[in-house]
C-alpha cells in the first residue's frame, strides 16, 4: 500500500511541474486566482498535517513536496503584483 500513495503522490506533485516551469519562463501567473491558491494551499497543508497525525510518510511526502511547489507559485505571483504596482 505505501507504493501506491508513493506513486500517488509523486504523479500529483509533478503535475504541477510544468506550469511551475511555464510561470517561471513567461513570469506570469495571471492564470492563478488568489482564492484558488489559498484553498489549495491550505487543503495541502492539512492533508500534511493529516499524513503526520497518521504517520504516513507517503502523505506528508506528496503534500509536503506540493505545499513548497505552491509556496514557489504564490513567491512569484506576489513578484509579479510588485513588478505591476512599481510601473
Amino acid at each position: 500500500m505505501t507504493t501506491i500513495g508513493f506513486l500517488a503522490g509523486v504523479l500529483t506533485t509533478a503535475c504541477w511541474v510544468p506550469q511551475l516551469l511555464r510561470s517561471w519562463r513567461t513570469r506570469s501567473t495571471a492564470d492563478f486566482s488568489w482564492l484558488y491558491l489559498v484553498v489549495i494551499t491550505v487543503g495541502v497543508a492539512f492533508w500534511a498535517v493529516y499524513g503526520v497525525w497518521r504517520q504516513d510518510v507517503a502523505v506528508i511526502a506528496a503534500n509536503v513536496a506540493t505545499l513548497c511547489f505552491l509556496l514557489f507559485l504564490i513567491g512569484l505571483k506576489l513578484s509579479e503584483r510588485r513588478r505591476e504596482v512599481a510601473r
